[in-house]
């Protein structure tokens, strides 16, 4: 019944704002299942170990209302597994009463030739993905709770955005789990060099209080520059971020995060490779803090497809990641695509807590898209891993398979249900 009612509510608010000025309704939707067979995603698999099949899926709404000085975005989605739900009582069946979220709700207004603010709940998503992102790939996706200032003259593009989280309507003191960033800050300049170049320019300030307990928080400092060049026979794509600062433990931070990607642009094959360096500590006990932290950035996109590296902290023990790679992709026509990628991994530092030596083994991943209609999409993925006795040691895992194994299939439909201009 709520659900009823604040899409009415939005029907009535797009029906008044359409008689203030020219202006455009539209509703989007979003249904995306996936099946997987896991045998060593996430977590390496050992003998006793059986593997699982699993059943997700995403259901999207977007409405959204565009005018000359003002737009509104209300994005409801509903993400379950199939079979995670407990017993109705009314019609005694499995149905999901907790999955039902708020994905977007934003508005964005005009301030004359100032530019544009956006409040409210939004995707934050720059350059590569590698600090912030959508996660596209996590069926809940993401978004931030924020205000964002954004103006775009001649080749430049600036965006400056903050927030800051609670969770609950406190009366007193902002204490706020040690974990998650109290108070995210950021700024963004991109310049449009030539057809073929850009380059950008990001600054982060994240903090985070030690306990869910205290009021200090500690500021992560991130500044890095990203740049693309592209034309018709090569594209390419790098970024540096340097952090600095505090962390929570009011260690100071000097760590880095260097990404590197060259492609040779063709017809039907398309061949490139890939480094990533990503800097750990190699000391724990000098007070100093290496490890370097992609805050909201893609996990999937980074580190292989099998997500052993979603939490660099504690899945490389604070050793950091190196991660070296090469893919080739095959376009058959225009609606199919098969890409293959190899990976190489090595912890980037060795410490106390991690394996004496860092190679941690090879990961390829095969892929399929079939792109069957404007609207439509299947792809299916077939990956596996090989890790070394250095990667069962990481993960507590002495007895580990010696191939790890993960094959998904994913339907996307993004139809358009509505557009009509007021």
């Amino acid at each position: 019944m709520n659900f009823v009612k604040t899409i009415t509510l939005v029907a009535v608010i797009c029906g008044f704002c359409s008689q203030l000025s020219y202006a455009q309704l539209q509703i989007d939707a979003q249904y995306r299942p996936r099946f997987e067979i896991r045998d060593g995603y996430r977590k390496l698999a050992s003998p006793e170990n059986t593997p699982s099949a699993v059943m997700s899926q995403r259901t999207r709404l977007s409405f959204s209302y565009k005018s000359d000085n003002l737009k509104l975005v209300f994005s409801p989605q509903d993400v379950r597994v199939w079979g995670d739900e407990t017993l109705s009582s009314s019609t005694g069946v499995y149905g999901d009463d907790a999955s039902l979220t708020l994905f977007e709700g934003y508005a964005a207004i005009k301030m004359n030739n100032i530019g544009w603010v956006s409040v409210g709940r939004q995707q934050l998503v720059y350059d590569n993905q590698r600090l912030l992102a959508a996660r596209n790939w996590n069926q809940n996706g993401l978004a931030y709770d924020a205000v964002v200032y954004k103006k775009e003259w001649n080749n430049w593009n600036v965006h400056a955005g903050a927030s800051w989280n609670n969770t609950t309507e406190a009366t007193s003191d902002n204490y706020y789990l040690p974990d998650r960033i109290k108070s995210l800050n950021f700024a963004w300049l991109q310049y449009q060099f030539s057809k073929t170049i850009n380059l950008s320019l990001l600054h982060i300030a994240s903090g985070k209080t030690r306990t869910d307990s205290t009021n200090r928080i500690y500021f992560r400092q991130t500044s890095g520059l990203y740049g693309e060049f592209a034309n018709d026979w090569i594209q390419s794509q790098t970024n540096f971020y340097y952090q600095y600062g505090k962390n929570n433990q009011n260690q100071t931070i000097n760590a880095w995060l260097f990404d590197a990607d060259v492609a040779l642009k063709a017809r039907t094959v398309e061949p490139g490779i890939g480094f990533s360096y990503l800097s750990g500590d190699g000391n724990l006990a000098n007070n100093q803090d290496n490890l370097f932290d992609v805050l909201y950035g893609a996990r999937h996109r980074f580190g292989g497809h099998m997500d052993y590296f979603r939490n660099y902290a504690s899945h490389t023990q604070s050793g950091g990641l190196v991660d070296g790679y090469a893919y080739i992709n095959f376009k058959l026509n225009d609606n199919v695509k098969i890409t293959n990628t190899g990976h190489y991994f090595w912890l980037a530092e060795t410490n106390n807590s991690t394996p004496d030596k860092n190679q941690l083994g090879y990961e390829n991943e095969l892929a399929c898209q079939y792109k069957f209609n404007q609207w439509g999409s299947l792809k299916t993925g077939c990956l596996f891993f090989l890790p070394t006795d250095n990667m069962r040691l990481l993960q507590g895992i002495a007895n580990a398979n010696d191939y790890q194994q993960f094959l998904f299939i994913e339907l996307t439909i993004k139809p358009t249900l509505f557009s009509s201009k007021l």
